[in-house]
């Protein structure tokens, strides 16, 4: 087959394809293992290592997704590749809960046979002197770079898996800033890649509702083990509403408005590494955090939460919030200030939780007052600008009809 035949033409209009969705099922399993992972190792440690693994999965899956963006999965070599890495993802999410114990260098090789892997495809698929061709050689130098300190973390343990791995998320998550610099090589600029924006914007909400479905997952299997009374019952429906909150608070504006500003800008790749890339790591987390902080609530309700748990529970919806700073700001330089007067309640009703000792169910449920209260502000402030717009545009109306006359 021709090398440029597995690839996209990026002005043509097309969506997620089912091989892709097949392709997500593989991490939802790893977002399951990374909240678990949390749940049992609920202190400073612990969420470190947690948040580095979720740093692993996102940077493998939205790598896949940049590929896929480009390269057509209808075509039978970027099916077996698409396949091949999907199977070294679920040895990857396997390996997670003993990522910094005795599976390790399993995590490591296939994160590292994921991207090498995947980028070695990219780049020698392309047409030699092309740009595709140029620019896949500046990021397989990074993941070759990266690999050594991952495998090399892996070789080692404790404090120094942690060191090394830290250093190789560096390397990882640098290179998008600077277009992978190689001293070696001629630069590539952002105008190198061409994004499809549907395709491009539909990938990174569907990987947001595999996020929220593991706090579904987690809020049915905890309810099923506990006797339903009336305080599981609250529990419950506290669980369930500060699910749709995080849906609402994406989906409902935020998501379409993205998916424009990606449609219309000069610089797609510049925004999609901005506010898709990099933009959506917060906001993942903090469903996450959720999902944990809402298995802790329904487990014990009438119960106080101790500083570790309190801390988790009041995370979520905190972490969520203030995730919206850095793509409001990319995009308007503006502040998403009833966004960050949420988080600022939640963190209020955590220090009250913190000292006052109530149970956890009165917890729960004040963070879930603080999600629909900024959904709340937010809806009726936007009721109330398109009323003026609506009423500015029919005094307009007016004076030109007047003016007419």
């Amino acid at each position: 087959m021709p090398r440029s035949r597995a690839r996209r033409n990026v002005n043509d209009t097309f969506g997620a394809s089912t091989l892709e969705l097949f392709f997500d099922l593989v991490f939802v399993f790893a977002i399951t293992q990374v909240s678990h992972l949390l749940l049992e190792h609920l202190d400073w440690r612990g969420a470190l290592e947690s948040a580095m693994v979720l740093l692993v999965v996102w940077w493998a899956w939205q790598y896949t997704t940049w590929a896929t963006n480009e390269l057509d999965p209808d075509r039978m070599p970027v099916r077996f590749l698409l396949l091949v890495i999907m199977m070294a993802s679920l040895l990857m999410a396997v390996a997670i809960p003993e990522a910094f114990g005795d599976k390790g260098l399993l995590f490591a090789l296939t994160y590292v046979f994921i991207q090498v892997g995947r980028q070695s495809f990219l780049t020698f698929t392309a047409e030699p002197h092309t740009i595709a061709r140029a620019r896949g050689l500046h990021i397989l130098h990074w993941f070759c770079f990266a690999g050594i300190f991952w495998i090399g973390g892996a070789l080692t343990d404790g404090d120094t898996r942690i060191l090394l791995w830290l250093l190789a998320l560096a390397i990882d998550y640098g290179g998008p800033l600077i277009t992978y610099y190689v001293p070696w090589l001629k630069k590539v600029s952002t105008t190198a890649w061409q994004v499809s924006s549907g395709h491009f914007a539909e990938r990174f909400q569907l990987f947001t509702i595999i996020a929220l479905g593991e706090t579904i997952v987690l809020t049915g299997a905890t309810t099923s083990g506990l006797d339903f009374d009336l305080t599981t019952a609250l529990a419950f429906a506290a669980a369930f509403v500060s699910t749709a909150c995080l849906w609402w608070l994406y989906f409902n504006y935020m998501a379409t408005t993205l998916e424009r500003v990606l449609d219309e800008a000069e610089d797609r790749t510049a925004i999609g590494r901005d506010i898709f890339t990099y933009g959506h790591i917060g906001i993942i987390a903090g469903i996450i955090l959720c999902a944990v902080g809402d298995e802790l609530v329904l487990a014990h309700p009438t119960e106080y939460l101790h500083a570790p748990e309190l801390i988790a529970v009041v995370a979520g919806p905190t972490v969520y919030l203030l995730a919206f700073i850095p793509t409001r700001w990319r995009l308007t330089h503006g502040l998403p200030w009833r966004r960050i007067s949420g988080a600022a309640a939640c963190v209020l009703i955590g220090l009250f939780a913190y000292l006052v000792e109530p149970a956890a169910l009165v917890t729960g449920g004040l963070l879930v007052l603080a999600l629909v209260g900024v959904i709340a502000h937010e809806y009726f402030f936007r009721w109330h600008r398109r009323d003026a717009e609506d009423v500015d545009e029919a005094r307009a109306a007016q004076m030109g009809n007047a003016a007419a006359g």
